[in-house]
């Protein structure tokens, strides 16, 4: 089975929408997302204009706030301590990479944890791992969806997450960990890798590196769920961490490259940006 996550982000977006249009007459104002994009990273003003189209789709008031490259640390620091205290702003997402002279830590740090779509602050990274609710990171959230709308049974399974990132490999390992799944955490070095990754059930990979997990890492059967977006460097199209064509003759579930992981991604971003909505939106109404 090829999991289309533009399938199933379109349906739940849908649903979204629906959902916005009763949370405006109920609160006088839809969900209000502002992206930051510092520079004209080709990738990036892509990344920032989808996420721009679907904050329409579904209903939302989207800005998008364009800095220069060489915009100083503290001037952004100061723009994001401004739309914390901006009680018209509901979500708050800081495109990343920065450039090398901006602390990425620190201005994730900044922003409130309130209006942190993006599930970054160390706040929600902290809630995630006690348990304790808080904005779950929109790629790992994305996964999960994923997975359960393919009719993947974690509890029980053997999970292999190659990725060790607070972006993705960290979060979505402790996802699993919480359906009771049994979850070996490995990066791209990791020693008889192919070994461990061919005890996997579940297999999901985040390294940034294209076509790296092949045919001979895998074993039948296996769920695979490849969250890289890279460059093949033959053909210079877009490609995973997975080798797509020679995996999915062994996986029963596979994510595809573009069109997988990517938009469910974009998907939970609007998923948290409501949810952050109606946790300030109910705060203020108490």
């Amino acid at each position: 089975m090829i999991i289309s996550g533009k399938e199933l982000a379109a349906e739940l977006k849908g649903k979204m929408a629906a959902d916005v249009v009763k949370y405006t007459e109920q609160y006088g104002r839809p969900p209000h997302l502002v992206v930051i994009l510092v520079g004209e990273d080709p990738a990036s003003v892509s990344y920032v204009t989808g996420k721009a189209k679907d904050s329409l789709e579904v209903g939302f008031r989207n800005t998008t706030i364009r800095k220069p490259e060489t915009i100083s640390e503290e001037e952004l620091v100061a723009l994001v301590e401004e739309l914390n205290d901006d009680p018209e702003v509901d979500g708050i997402l800081v495109q990343l990479p920065l450039p090398k002279h901006i602390s990425e830590s620190k201005i994730i740090a900044t922003i409130s944890h309130e209006k942190d779509v993006d599930g970054f602050h160390p706040m929600n990274v902290a809630a995630l791992w006690q348990k304790q609710g808080g904005v779950v990171a929109c790629t790992p959230k994305g996964v999960i969806e994923l997975l359960d709308k393919a009719g993947v049974e974690i509890e029980g399974k053997r999970a292999v997450v190659i990725g060790r990132s607070n972006i993705v490999g960290l979060p979505v390992s402790k996802l699993l960990l919480d359906r009771n799944a049994t979850v070996t955490i490995a990066h791209s070095r990791t020693k008889n890798l192919a070994e461990i990754t061919r005890s996997a059930e579940i297999l999901v990979v985040a390294i940034g590196k294209p076509k790296f997990v092949t045919a001979d890492m895998v074993s039948e059967g296996v769920v695979i769920m490849d969250v890289g977006v890279n460059r093949d460097p033959a053909t210079g199209k877009l490609c995973g961490d997975v080798d797509f064509e020679g995996c999915k003759e062994k996986a029963s579930v596979i994510t595809p490259v573009p069109g997988g992981c990517g938009p469910m991604t974009r998907c939970c971003l609007m998923e948290n940006t409501i949810e952050c909505y109606l946790n300030l939106m109910n705060k203020r109404n108490k």
